[in-house]
């Protein structure tokens, strides 16, 4: 069935170089033509907006790499660079100068104080043709030896304080405290203390007097290894007894002021093959 005229509409299309056209178009074509042309600008926006969008995201998202590749950067280089492996032979090696480094400590403290130091002299080979036959363990053992001999030796040569208090009197001629026109020498150092406070022995040794001796009056004497000897006067009470073996810091007496004394405090000396020498060169490392 054709369409009737009323619902058809001719266009006549007029271009200058040929002759007119006419297109015969639907009339509800015609009155829906607007409603075409907003659907292709919808269509249109749309686009562009997706466009803007897709560009704002591509931007956020270069943005986020270049944040991630700064903190990857910066965590490389708060990393340490690793540590280069060791092998056994520098491990042993690194072992022993560390322990000749501070055995060379130890005879410089002793040295300062007057002291004999301790020889190392072919401990561990002391890096000969002898001692280079030696393996990791052998070696170990020969400075293990020598540590303990040390710790030994060190153990029985008096160090530190028989009292932990200041000193009220030092080494050396002094004025006679019952006579000041006169002046004595005076062997020891002597340490405030009360009546009934503890004294200890410096060293491990063996107690080899333990009673009245003259001017020092109630004393102990303790004899050391390396021919040294401490000596311990004026004290109130003795808690020790000839022949007995006492260790460092044991307690030995108790502090008094019996004898040839003013008041109460500790006399100590340190005595070498018998002859007192200033204890002040032994209460610490450092002297």
């Amino acid at each position: 069935m054709k369409s009737k005229l009323s619902e058809i509409s001719t266009v006549i299309i007029v271009n200058k170089s040929r002759e007119p056209k006419t297109i015969q178009i639907k009339s509800k074509h015609l009155s829906r033509l607007r409603h075409y042309a907003a659907i292709v600008v919808g269509v249109i926006v749309i686009l562009s907006v997706t466009v803007v969008y897709l560009r704002s995201q591509n931007a956020q998202q270069e943005e986020e790499k270049d944040r991630l590749m700064a903190q990857i950067t910066k965590l490389k280089i708060a990393i340490p660079p690793p540590a280069i492996p060791q092998t056994k032979t520098n491990t042993a090696q690194n072992y022993i100068q560390s322990i000749e480094a501070k055995l060379q400590k130890i005879n410089d403290y002793l040295k300062k104080r007057g002291l004999k130091g301790f020889s190392n002299k072919a401990v561990g080979g002391n890096g000969n043709t002898e001692g280079a036959k030696l393996t990791d363990e052998e070696t170990y053992s020969l400075y293990d030896e020598y540590l303990s001999r040390l710790v030994h030796s060190v153990a029985f040569t008096p160090m530190g304080y028989p009292r932990i208090s200041s000193l009220t009197s030092m080494f050396g001629y002094r004025s006679d405290p019952f006579n000041s026109a006169s002046a004595e020498f005076h062997p020891g150092i002597d340490f405030r203390g009360a009546v009934g406070d503890e004294a200890h022995c410096t060293a491990n040794g063996k107690v080899v007097f333990a009673g009245w001796y003259g001017g020092y009056g109630n004393c102990v004497r303790i004899a050391h290894a390396n021919s040294y000897e401490t000596l311990y006067g004026h004290l109130s009470r003795i808690t020790v007894k000839v022949g007995q073996e006492v260790t460092v810091g044991q307690k030995i007496g108790e502090v008094g002021s019996t004898g040839h004394s003013t008041g109460a405090h500790l006399h100590y000396e340190v005595r070498l093959n018998g002859k007192p020498i200033n204890p002040i060169k032994f209460l610490t490392l450092n002297n």
